[in-house]
């Protein structure tokens, strides 16, 4: 049967709500994804020592509960060893990351750590080590070799996919951070021993965040 004009207007028109329809859930799939887009903001923190000169080498991380439940290891980090030195110095990874300790000196290295949160030894070899060591512990290690006194770095295990450490001009940079309360933290090497890190509050929004944060170690 040949189909009435009446019912070819039917389908044009059920075609065009169908299409206006799709086109409404698009709309508003790419409104909620620009949401999210916008929901996250970047932090820079200027890190200073206490004589207020650039400090590199700093981390700063920031912990909530929501930033816990973020947390995943990360994949392929590495502290060589280099020129009778570790590289780099100062390592910050989430809980659960594996790292690897490639030799890439021409002597052997003993690199151990002693420190409750990560207690191993890695004994004399050269090359890539037999296999990396998993850090299942928030906290810091401090890593040495046996045989080179001088050798000496540190790795910050974290609870939060938002960290960084700063470069030679002391700023560090986290990305991507959630509009929501956070505990912003900052630790150095040079700080005491069992020193806690620096600790404040902080509300990330939707806009750039920066900040100067002064950690009291000598020059």
């Amino acid at each position: 049967m040949m189909a009435g004009v009446g019912d070819i207007v039917g389908v044009r028109i059920s075609r065009a709500a169908g299409h206006t329809a799709g086109s409404v859930r698009l709309g508003l799939c790419c409104a909620l994804l620009a949401g999210l887009h916008t929901n996250a903001a970047t932090l820079q923190v200027q890190l200073r020592d206490a004589a207020a000169r650039p400090l590199a080498d700093a981390v700063v991380f920031l912990e909530s509960r929501e930033a816990q439940s973020a947390s995943r290891p990360s994949q392929g980090v590495e502290i060589a060893q280099v020129a009778k030195q570790f590289e780099p110095k100062v390592t910050v990874i989430p809980v659960g990351t594996l790292v690897r300790f490639p030799n890439r000196d021409t002597v052997r290295h003993h690199v151990y750590s002693f420190s409750p949160v990560k207690t191993f030894e890695l004994k004399l070899y050269s090359g890539s080590s037999a296999s990396p060591v998993l850090f299942d512990r928030p906290g810091i290690a401090v890593l040495g070799c046996n045989i080179h006194d001088n050798m000496a770095a540190w790795v910050v295990v974290v609870e939060t996919p938002y960290y960084g450490r700063s470069n030679a001009t002391g700023l560090a940079q986290l990305g991507n951070v959630p509009a929501g309360s956070y505990r912003l933290r900052a630790w150095h090497p040079a700080m005491p021993v069992g020193a806690p890190a620096l600790d404040q509050a902080l509300v990330v929004g939707a806009e750039p965040v920066s900040l100067s944060l002064q950690v009291p170690v000598a020059p």
